[in-house]
């Protein structure tokens, strides 16, 4: 897999719309200003608009390709070091015939983005190219008041300074408030609650180690049988990541979820799992009770499975590398990058 460069203060960076254009509409306006002072002043980088980026919710919708144009003109651009999603959305995987692998083969940059975004992922992977699961410019760059320090500290350890061996270390609080996306409301904070509970065991022992790959489970169902989509030698000796998203399914939709995973013998093949913490915590205590189900009904009750991560729809998020080799320390309850996650 392709390691892109690291970021640098004065670098560029472009924001893309490759799924909801809602990053155009008037009434987010002011998020896009917010994130894009965030990048600029908190970061030091230089940020550039795709031209499409800003066109709204309908003008996004109907013109998949205008959307893959951008992303392939930042591909192409060599003043680009950096790609951010501007938000996720229900249909990326819509920009697949526009699509030039070579292209983002052959510049590679960081990518980042998460939820729908999980289909230009399967795309960076399918280029080899490694990307990442993290931050978005509307959720967390232009988060009310200031961003979380739990994901500010993993932008610069992992993506500016290149840290290797780097702990993904349980964030001690979280928030399920939403505060409604409005001018008004652009000094309200939403309320933090400690995390009493950390890393949770669902099942496993031991140590396991493997390159991660994996993304929204609750979108998985729309890119399976794509070109995309993995095949299930690349899933052997991966540690998953999956996670839910803010539509918060139901424990019977995670179980046929899952099951699909099973019935492609993934779950024969891959050394570990990592669970992101449910939105809001809705199905907290289900969801766990669903992966024990499934697992044993596939004969892998000694999956390790490691619950209640930071990443995808949890607040706040940290960052997960796509092609990246992981140690999952069970007995210990940790989660370590063994090696820089950028060049």
């Amino acid at each position: 897999m392709l390691k892109p460069k690291r970021l640098r203060k004065g670098d560029k960076v472009a924001i893309v719309s490759l799924s909801s254009g809602m990053l155009g509409e008037k009434q987010y306006l002011h998020k896009y200003e917010l994130g894009k002072k965030r990048l600029e002043e908190k970061f030091g980088l230089e940020v550039v608009t795709m031209p499409n980026a800003l066109k709204g919710i309908e003008y996004i919708h109907e013109h998949p390709e205008k959307r893959a144009e951008d992303l392939m003109q930042a591909f192409k651009d060599k003043t680009v070091k950096a790609i951010i999603c501007a938000i996720g959305g229900d249909d990326t995987i819509r920009l697949l015939p526009y699509i030039d692998y070579n292209v983002i083969k052959e510049n590679p940059k960081i990518f980042m983005g998460f939820s729908d975004t999980t289909a230009n992922h399967l795309m960076m992977y399918k280029a080899g190219l490694v990307s990442y699961y993290g931050p978005a410019l509307i959720t967390d760059f232009a988060e009310y008041v200031d961003m979380y320090d739990y994901t500010e500290n993993a932008i610069r350890k992992l993506l500016f300074d290149a840290e290797d061996k780097y702990e993904i270390k349980k964030c001690d609080y979280w928030t399920n408030e939403h505060i409604h996306w409005c001018e008004e409301n652009i000094n309200k904070q939403k309320k933090r609650i400690k995390d009493e509970k950390g890393y949770e065991v669902i099942q496993g022992k031991g140590k396991v180690t493997g390159k991660l790959l994996g993304g929204c489970l609750d979108a998985f169902p729309i890119y399976v049988g794509t070109e995309i989509w993995p095949s299930l030698e690349e899933w052997k000796d991966k540690i998953l990541f999956l996670e839910t998203s803010e539509e918060m399914p139901e424990p019977d939709y995670i179980y046929f979820y899952l099951l699909n995973l099973g019935a492609q013998g993934i779950f024969n093949v891959a050394k570990g799992i990592i669970v992101g913490k449910p939105k809001e915590e809705k199905y907290y205590e289900e969801y766990k009770e669903v992966y024990r189900k499934v697992l044993k009904e596939f004969g892998r009750e000694d999956m390790p499975v490691l619950y209640n991560a930071n990443f995808g729809h949890s607040s706040p998020i940290g960052i997960i590398p796509y092609g990246i080799e992981c140690e999952l320390d069970i007995d210990n309850k940790k989660i370590t990058l063994l090696e820089s996650i950028v060049k």
